[in-house]
């Protein structure tokens, strides 16, 4: 058992953003959350993450229901980070990752696996050798890095990763994910590549409108039609052995072939 989601709805400002969605991974598994903007994966991660709860349905950890459980407790277990993560204080790296054993820390800031936890999460994302550096002197790629070594920090079971390669260059994009679906830990990942989705992840979710519109594998989910459904473009869909490999027609290439 694991971080999984029963029938969960949640409105904001009046609008249905999260439309009874239900996800129950395996442990271990790298699940795709797809989707336009506006679609609900930023939404769905705030309601499994516990930040936001669910005007009905659940969120669960091992069969509990995640509203029962104390912060601290969930944070042990689950890791999140958003798309805008960003601190205003000039630090070093190294303490933004500590940032992460806070979870585990006792009331006089005593944590007696902090520094071999920050250097496992410091060299599993690449940055050992920034680990000195000053927030503001990174990049926004070396920051991304930066903040999901803070997660990993937190040695979650579940870690849940919004557009994590937002900023990275592609090197950085294969490297991130390589890591990540290494790890021992059940992973929701918010993806807008829909090719790098169907290299990295077990399954994927499509959704539309907060509601799920595909689920299963990336060969079974990701096809020509739905991908014109939900995202408005047209694209052929190949295979790479079991990979789908997803090329987009140019709006001229879709003009020609309606007139024709």
């Amino acid at each position: 058992m694991t971080l999984a989601a029963t029938s969960l709805r949640w409105s904001r400002g009046g609008n249905l953003v999260v439309d009874d969605v239900t996800i129950d991974p395996q442990p271990g598994e790298t699940i795709g959350l797809l989707g336009p903007n506006g679609s609900g994966k930023s939404s769905l991660l705030r309601l499994l993450a516990g930040v936001d709860g669910p005007d009905s349905g659940a969120v669960t950890l091992d069969g509990t229901d995640i509203r029962t459980l104390g912060r601290r407790a969930l944070s042990k277990r689950v890791a999140m980070v958003s798309q805008h993560s960003h601190t205003e204080v000039d630090i070093r790296v190294r303490d933004v990752v500590r940032l992460g054993r806070v979870p585990h820390s006792d009331v006089f800031g005593r944590d007696e696996g902090g520094d071999a936890a920050i250097g496992r999460a410091l060299a599993v994302t690449g940055m050992t050798g920034h680990a000195d550096r000053m927030w503001r002197a990174m990049s926004g790629g070396e920051r991304q890095r930066a903040q999901i070594a803070r997660a990993l920090a937190q040695d979650p079971q579940e870690l849940l990763l919004d557009e994590p390669t937002n900023h990275l260059d592609i090197q950085h994009q294969l490297d991130i994910l390589e890591r990540v679906v290494a790890l021992p830990v059940t992973s929701y990942v918010a993806l807008h590549d829909l090719n790098l989705a169907a290299m990295f992840c077990d399954r994927v979710v499509v959704l539309s409108r907060g509601r799920i519109v595909a689920h299963g594998s990336p060969v079974d989910a990701l096809t020509s039609d739905m991908i014109e459904r939900v995202y408005g473009v047209r694209a052929s869909v190949a295979e790479d052995g079991r990979t789908p490999v997803i090329r987009y027609h140019r709006v001229r290439e879709q003009e020609s072939a309606g007139q024709g």
